[in-house]
């Protein structure tokens, strides 16, 4: 029988985190699911639900934040579950303050949640994929990726030093055959903070002007299967009405 491959969602969060769960569960593997302890009965429901549907899954609430944490969450991964095939670092902090409201406080903590994290998540998982020299790493970026806006201030400077981190360790672990890639989710996803906050969502889902989690949990998986030869570093999703 095929060795179990285990798929490490960090920010498994009710939309898109769940989609790509999903998605990787129905390629047979193992979802280790990591959400903040305050989500745990949520990120529960998630994996019992993947467990419903036949796929197998596991919650593991943890902050991402601390490295303590981090290092005995995927040590016991590899230790108990299976090896990590396919990390996803999906956790977003988007905030929005105007530069004079945004305290010391607020600043380090988007940045602890949108790229420290997402560090000790690439560390981790690279030092137990080189010796093995396979391996997929995704991070999760934003318009605020390659563009800062008004009023995000915080969180573009998390998420471009996110994508920072994200080419820096594609150009050092590519060669060792570990792929590493980052997306640009550009736009509005169909997730319960716009159909709480958009009164004509129903319209823009008819449309097609919203992202679908489903599909953006497709292209993980498009990710993760590319050829060698023809790896891409950056993949930019967007709806085909959205303005770029």
């Amino acid at each position: 029988m095929p060795e179990k491959q285990a798929c490490l969602i960090i920010g498994a969060g009710d939309d898109t985190g769940a989609a790509i769960a999903r998605a990787f569960a129905a390629e047979g593997m193992i979802v280790c699911l990591v959400r903040r302890p305050r989500h745990a009965d949520a990120l529960e429901a998630l994996a019992k639900s993947i467990r419903d549907q036949g796929g197998e899954a596991l919650a593991f609430p943890a902050d991402a934040r601390d490295e303590d944490e981090m290092i005995a969450l995927i040590d016991r991964i590899e230790t108990d579950v299976a090896p990590i095939e396919v990390a996803v670092f999906n956790i977003g902090a988007n905030v929005r303050f105007s530069v004079t409201e945004t305290t010391a406080r607020v600043y380090r903590k988007v940045w602890e949640m949108a790229c420290f994290a997402g560090f000790l998540m690439g560390r981790e998982v690279a030092a137990r994929m080189l010796p093995r020299e396979r391996g997929t790493i995704i991070f999760t970026g934003a318009t605020a990726s390659f563009r800062g806006g008004s009023g995000y201030s915080a969180f573009a400077g998390a998420k471009h030093a996110l994508r920072a981190l994200a080419q820096s360790m594609a150009r050092e672990l590519g060669p060792k055959n570990i792929h590493v890639a980052h997306t640009i989710i550009d736009g509005a996803i169909d997730s319960n903070f716009i159909r709480e906050n958009v009164p004509n969502v129903d319209d823009l889902r008819a449309n097609d002007a919203l992202l679908n989690p489903d599909a953006i949990a497709q292209n993980y998986v498009m990710l993760h299967k590319q050829a060698r030869t023809a790896w891409s570093h950056e993949l930019d999703l967007r709806p085909w009405s959205e303005k770029w």
